[in-house]
């Protein structure tokens, strides 16, 4: 009985212990995606793009054995697209370029986001009818980064992922 009680404390913390890691990893993720849609809110080509190489950094760093298996499938099916997005944003300093590809690189994330839990915070969904996009943030308050401070608080939450 202690052999299995034993067991069960282990498997639990090991378990623990990849949930803690794929939280820290894709928290990284999401930071560098805030940070770059704060540098396009502030129309900041070259912060957009030094943020978008921090994200293809830490894309490419994640521990894909620390997910869930269906996670990690997850990941692995959009892995390509947002290291695609994140490239064309962090070698342009066309702050035009870096918002059509900021568009799809956070419907990507979006999809990502749907799946697999990338932060205990919530996570909201805005859209941005002029641009006809949308973009993930960390709080509530409208802060348009395809029109930045031309049409600010132009856009509306449309989804909430707690």
């Amino acid at each position: 009985m202690k052999k299995i009680f034993f067991l069960v404390a282990l498997l639990a913390i090991v378990f623990t212990g990849r949930v803690l890691a794929q939280n820290s990893q894709t928290q990284s993720l999401l930071t560098s995606y805030y940070d770059i849609k704060n540098a396009l809110i502030n129309a900041d080509a070259t912060v957009a793009a030094s943020k978008a190489t921090e994200f293809s950094r830490a894309l490419g760093s994640m521990d894909m054995k620390s997910m869930p298996e269906a996670d990690m499938n997850i990941f692995i099916g959009l892995q390509d697209k947002l290291a695609f997005d994140a490239k064309h944003i962090s070698e342009s300093k066309d702050i035009a370029h870096q918002r059509e590809y900021f568009a799809t690189f956070s419907a990507n994330l979006f999809k990502l986001a749907k799946a697999v839990k990338l932060t205990k915070a919530p996570v909201y969904y805005t859209y941005c009818p002029l641009k006809k996009s949308y973009w993930l943030s960390d709080n509530a308050g409208i802060k348009n980064p395809y029109f930045g401070k031309q049409m600010l608080t132009c856009g509306a939450v449309k989804e909430t992922i707690k």
